[in-house]
């Protein structure tokens, strides 16, 4: 599929902070670290694909959903929507953005004006984009709210009179009132319990196949990875360690780093898992070679030199939807092609 079809692309974006205090001089300046929050992150999102970011926290999926958003530059690299750059887009161009790309908070209910009746709340993007007269509000509203599953009743309201999945469902109502193309949901059911985040994943799945809607889901749990979108992405450490489709990535995991994630999550009528071992290291002093080789039972001398890139899976003549970044993948038969991708640090 050809690049015109992607409504994101991320191309070895890069995002760095200054860290430590200022310092009066230029000598002690120049000894200011830096740390990587993402690290040469390659990714695209086609229309109406389903994509999920996993990761431990720190791995870089919140500033990874800020520069999506246009909230956060790039330092490095060019984050693109429909082939424009996010951080040069003005005018017209960024009202569009605004009106095709909708956040779903992973605070829902901070995320509301408490002031505002649930009717406000809902239709603030309709009179913002302009995009029913004044006397239509209401009957749109109601519709908005019926297809998330609330009565129309629920329009004179106000955010402290609704429960938890309420609140979440509104949310979604008032994401979805701009028609927007892509929806990113910023761990969008954690909170609640099981059966209303059922009820949720069901509703935002129901939502992207009746509608369309591309969606883009950051979330720490892989079981709703693996329920609601078709594809995954990993991170550690600002970078993307395995992505390819959820189903074969969480069955059959070619980096050490996912398998680990797997066996760390909690089951039904199982023992508590075990969290994953070792420290996870300082951003600002990364070690040589592979970040995760100091957590890694697979590793070897070269993990400890090479530092590997995101590269595709199988031999040259294959296409393969598989990509991770591992010297020694789990999959038996399988290696990381662009051998001159990889680098010694």
């Amino acid at each position: 599929m050809s690049a015109s079809t992607d409504i994101f692309r991320l191309l070895d974006v890069q995002k760095t902070y200054d860290v430590g205090r200022a310092a009066p001089s230029l000598f002690a300046r120049a000894r200011r670290r830096r740390l990587a929050a993402l690290d040469g992150v390659r990714l695209s999102l086609k229309a109406g694909e389903s994509l999920a970011l996993v990761g431990e926290s720190g791995s870089g999926k919140t500033t990874l959903l800020r520069v999506l958003l246009g909230l956060t530059a790039p330092t490095d690299g060019l984050a693109l929507f429909r082939e424009k750059e996010i951080s040069a887009l003005k005018g017209e161009e960024r009202e569009r953005f605004s009106r095709e790309v909708a956040l779903i908070y992973q605070d829902a209910r901070a995320s509301l004006n408490p002031r505002l009746s649930v009717l406000d709340l809902v239709a603030e993007p309709l009179d913002h984009h302009g995009l029913c007269a004044r006397h239509e509000r209401r009957e749109r509203a109601a519709a908005l709210l019926a297809r998330v599953g609330l009565p129309a009743e629920m329009l004179g309201r106000y955010p402290s009179a609704l429960s938890g999945g309420q609140v979440r469902r509104v949310a979604i109502a008032r994401a979805l009132a701009s028609n927007p193309s892509v929806l990113v949901a910023d761990e969008a059911v954690s909170g609640l319990d099981v059966s209303t985040q059922a009820q949720l994943l069901t509703l935002l799945r129901d939502l992207k196949r009746d509608i369309g809607v591309s969606l883009v889901f950051i979330t720490h749990d892989l079981g709703v990875a693996s329920y609601l979108c078709e594809r995954i992405a990993v991170m550690y450490l600002g970078r993307i360690v395995e992505t390819g489709p959820t189903r074969e990535v969480l069955t059959a995991p070619a980096h050490p780093y996912t398998r680990a994630l797997l066996r760390a999550s909690p089951k039904f009528f199982a023992p508590i898992a075990d969290p994953l071992p070792g420290e996870i290291p300082s951003p600002v002093d990364l070690p040589r070679g592979c970040r995760f080789a100091g957590r890694c039972a697979q590793a070897q001398d070269d993990c400890r030199a090479i530092d590997p890139v995101l590269s595709a899976a199988g031999t040259a003549r294959e296409a393969s939807t598989r990509e991770f970044a591992c010297l020694h993948p789990l999959i038996e038969g399988r290696s990381s092609l662009a051998s001159v991708g990889l680098h010694a640090k």
